[in-house]
């Protein structure tokens, strides 16, 4: 891809994030950038280009959080985690009032796999935690969808050294920008219309989910016999939301998955993960997990059993299942062969499971208070960690609520063509 070829699909891409991702509104605030997603030297030039693309949209005001992960990773090793727990406090202030004043969210994640290599993970667990409970009821409100929110890849040179350690250093970036506008769909002459297409599709497939009335799924593989409850009232949908004064955004660019949540009492067996688990700068790799009525009774790894303990033992709700999701082998990404180390990317390529916070997809359920949650099987967590179990070796199968058996995978692809 020429440069001149590559900054026309830069600007197609920072498009795609103002009318599709989020569907800017006139008038409407922006962020770019909040707790440890924040937004990285390396994005400069993109990120300009977002903030044309949503000023032209209409946009009030445009906030960009600037961060540098270096900083970060000293910080939380050598500096002093109490102010650096104040400063996210004082954060969250800034990003609570403009959601409040309905903003619309955009993420960046392209953490170093390896960015806390080297740190006591006793601080890092400290550290990061603090951030995320300082942005806890934040996220409260973004993963009920109260507004527009999506998360879009763009590299940086640790990341693309990672992913691309077989080409000179000099085209490893530019190998990634490649792939994130494949994997993202910008191709043609207008990837917002393929992109309309593309969750017409993927709505169309939950949809044949909800009509089955699943009961359970049973997942089998290398190292997973694993059998799922779905809740009363749940539902299938893709990453196609509206907000509630019905504002359709895509939380994901890319995404290929439909998803629902479990049942937080009904997941029994155990389950191994076909793909390494980047977790805040820590390379997590053969997680098995085993459960009991819903809760993890027994984890463990291959590397970065630590990290994966920081996980599970975060909090109660830390010990269920928040969200399944399906993603066949078929799937462009997944086609690509390639570990991208960064589950935005990953979880598209793979089926996966979700350990912690559900997301509300029960009917209903985006009006539901948290002390409801329990009773309609949802579950409640500071975490939420997905991580990828697709293979060619995958089949699942459903129990609908007569008692029929539904073949709903078979070796790692939908069972059902729909086309």
């Amino acid at each position: 891809m020429h440069d001149a070829t590559l900054q026309e699909k830069l600007k197609q891409y920072a498009q795609l994030a103002i009318r599709v991702g989020l569907n800017l509104q006139p008038g409407q605030h922006l962020v770019i950038g909040y707790g440890q997603r924040q937004v990285l030297p390396e994005h400069v030039e993109f990120v300009r280009m977002v903030v044309d693309a949503a000023y032209d949209a209409g946009a009030k005001f445009v906030q960009v959080d600037w961060g540098d992960e270096w900083w970060l990773r000293e910080t939380i090793a050598r500096g002093d985690l109490d102010t650096l727990a104040a400063r996210a406090r004082w954060q969250a202030q800034w990003v609570e009032q403009l959601a409040k004043e309905g903003a619309a969210y955009l993420a960046l994640p392209a953490t170093n796999p390896d960015l806390f290599v080297g740190v006591d993970a006793e601080r890092v667990t400290r550290g990061t935690r603090s951030i995320q409970s300082a942005l806890r009821e934040f996220n409260k409100r973004r993963t009920n969808d109260e507004y527009a929110w999506t998360l879009m890849g763009a590299p940086t040179q640790a990341w693309a050294d990672k992913v691309y350690p077989e080409l000179p250093a000099e085209e490893r970036i530019p190998a990634l920008w490649r792939d994130i506008l494949a994997c993202a769909r910008v191709i043609g002459d207008d990837p917002i219309a393929g992109w309309q297409q593309h969750i017409r599709n993927l709505h169309k497939r939950s949809e044949w989910l909800n009509g089955l009335n699943i009961r359970s799924l049973h997942y089998q593989g290398p190292g997973t016999d694993l059998t799922v409850e779905l809740p009363d009232g749940y539902f299938w949908t893709a990453a196609s939301k509206d907000t509630p004064q019905g504002v359709t955004f895509v939380a994901n660019i890319p995404t290929e998955e439909v998803f629902t949540a479990p049942k937080k009492t009904g997941v029994n067996g155990v389950v191994t993960s076909t793909l390494p688990l980047n977790h805040n700068g820590t390379l997590i790799e053969g997680l098995t997990l085993r459960f009991e009525h819903g809760r993890i009774v027994e984890y463990g790894a291959k590397s970065g059993e630590a990290a994966l303990k920081n996980i599970v033992e975060a909090d109660e709700g830390s010990h269920y299942l928040g969200e399944i999701a399906l993603v066949p082998v078929e799937s462009p990404i997944a086609k690509m062969n390639r570990l991208f180390y960064n589950t935005l990317y990953d979880e598209n390529a793979s089926c996966h499971l979700a350990i912690g916070e559900a997301y509300p997809l029960v009917e209903g359920g985006q009006t539901l208070k948290r002390e409801e949650w329990e009773a309609h099987g949802l579950n409640e967590s500071i975490m939420h960690v997905d991580f990828m179990i697709g293979s060619p070796e995958l089949n699942i199968d459903a129990t609908t609520a007569d008692g029929t058996q539904v073949p709903i995978f078979r070796q790692g692809n939908w069972a059902t063509r729909l086309d």
